[in-house]
This record gives structure tokens, C-alpha cells and sequence, in this order.
């Protein structure tokens, strides 16, 4: 096992969490509901950010690390891949929750409405949390870089404050106080830094697999982008606010990697 700075470990896994804290914030300093040009500008912004992260510090390390098994060097990725998709839509399938659109999905039940905004984003942001804890794995046992590893911790920062805006403006628009929004909002994020530090205390078992799981957290972060992100990005009208906000967050996080990598 590598020698790592601990409390370069320690800032990884909660800058996520203080992202989303960020975006909670928002509803401190807005009266209404985000408008949807900005929203649709948020989401698009997040979505290229996760892309850019699942690809250049994921999936592309993945490949990497089995580049001495000729045409199987691909398959880690390809299975962890598909992988990471199952499992997220497995999640989705069995936990109810309800989108920041107003959709409702999985099974019944008679939880509230606030309750199921918050399951949605809370399920969504715990893969994000084990992609961070797989790419310090990665830092510790597998040669994989610690500032490639800080860098895709901020990108999912980046995209965590918008998304953290986007959750806690409804929650006060249903009726809540600005403060238990923002906590709501906030606690969203907590799972992240948990599902970082479960993969961690695994580290030292996940050496060989580190291919599989790299591409598996790459797996869960665009199934969220493919399922969440992007629909509610061109639903009606203005969607090429949310193109030109996917570029431009692909671009940062390419930037990010590049250099910090």
C-alpha cells in the first residue's frame, strides 16, 4: 500500500459533501424557485462535469490498468461499466423517490412528497461518494494518481452545488423553512463521503478488482446523468441553455483532470 497524505484522503471525501452544502445554501439568497433558464443551465453544466469525470478519471484509468492483457485490457471496463448502470437501476426500481421534475418512481408507499425528493438525490449522490472512495483506492493501492483522485472529487463538487440548489429551492417551496431546506438539502451529501470511506475500509481487498470498480463508479455517475440530468435538462424549452452548459462543464472537468492528473 501506497503512502498517501492523510489529509489529502480527508479533503477528498468532503469536498462532494461541502459542494452540495454550497448549493443548499442557495436558498438563503433566493426568494422563488430557481428560473428554469438557470436551472436547465445547472443541469446541463452538472451532466458534462460527470461525463467528463466517469470518462478521464474512470474509465480511462480503468483501461489502463489492464493495458497488458492486449484486446481483453476493455473487458473491466466493459463489465464494471454496464455493472455500475444495473446496480443504480436496480436502486431505482426498489426505492420510491420522486424527481425535482415532479416524477414519481419506484414502489408505493406513504412517504411524503419532501421525503421522496430527498431518497432521489440521496441515491444519486452515494455512487458518487464510492467513485471518490474507488479512485483513493486507487491512490493507495494501484498506482492511480491522488491528484487525479482530488481532481474528480471536485468536479463532483462543481456539479453537486447546482444540484443541491435544485433540491432545496422545492423543498422550500413546498412549504418548508429556509433552514430545514438547507439541512435537508445538505444531509443529501452526507452519504458521500460515507460511501467513500466504506470502499476505503476495503481498499486493501479491491487491489485486484480496481479495473472493475473504477469503470463501475463511471457506470452509476452516467446512468445518473442518462436518467436524471439530462431529461430534465431538455424537457420544453430553452434546451440548448442546458448544450452550451454541458460543454462548458465537460471542458472544466476535462481541464481539471488534465492538469491535476
Amino acid at each position: 500500500m501506497q503512502s498517501v497524505d492523510l489529509q489529502a484522503v480527508i479533503v477528498a471525501l468532503l469536498i462532494p459533501f461541502l459542494g452540495t452544502a454550497l448549493g443548499s445554501a442557495f436558498v438563503f439568497l433566493m426568494k422563488n424557485e430557481i428560473p428554469p433558464r438557470v436551472q436547465k443551465a445547472l443541469l446541463g453544466f452538472a451532466s458534462g462535469v460527470m461525463v467528463a469525470a466517469s470518462v478521464w478519471s474512470l474509465l480511462i484509468p480503468s483501461i489502463e490498468m489492464s493495458a497488458g492483457e492486449g484486446p481483453r485490457s476493455v473487458i473491466p471496463a466493459v463489465v464494471g461499466l454496464l455493472g455500475g448502470f444495473a446496480f443504480l437501476l436496480l436502486i431505482d426500481y426498489v426505492t420510491p423517490h420522486i424527481h425535482a421534475t415532479g416524477e414519481v418512481e419506484g414502489p408505493r408507499s406513504g412517504l411524503s412528497r419532501t421525503t421522496k425528493l430527498t431518497l432521489a438525490v440521496t441515491i444519486h449522490n452515494f455512487p458518487e461518494g464510492m467513485a471518490v472512495g474507488v479512485a483513493i483506492a486507487g491512490a493507495l493501492t494501484s498506482g492511480f494518481s491522488m491528484a487525479a483522485a482530488i481532481a474528480l472529487s471536485l468536479g463532483i463538487a462543481i456539479q453537486n452545488i447546482p444540484e443541491g440548489a435544485i433540491i432545496s429551492m422545492p423543498l422550500k417551496a413546498a412549504g418548508g423553512s429556509r433552514l430545514k431546506a438547507f439541512a435537508m438539502g445538505s444531509l443529501s451529501g452526507i452519504v458521500e463521503p460515507v460511501g467513500g470511506i466504506l470502499v476505503l475500509l476495503l481498499a486493501s481487498a479491491m487491489t485486484p478488482w480496481m479495473p472493475y470498480l473504477l469503470s463501475f463508479a463511471a457506470g452509476a455517475m452516467l446512468y445518473v446523468v442518462v436518467e436524471e440530468l439530462i431529461p430534465e435538462t431538455a424537457e420544453g424549452a430553452h434546451s440548448n441553455i442546458g448544450t452550451v452548459g454541458f460543454a462548458l462543464g465537460f471542458a472544466l472537468m476535462m481541464v481539471l483532470d488534465v492538469v491535476m492528473g
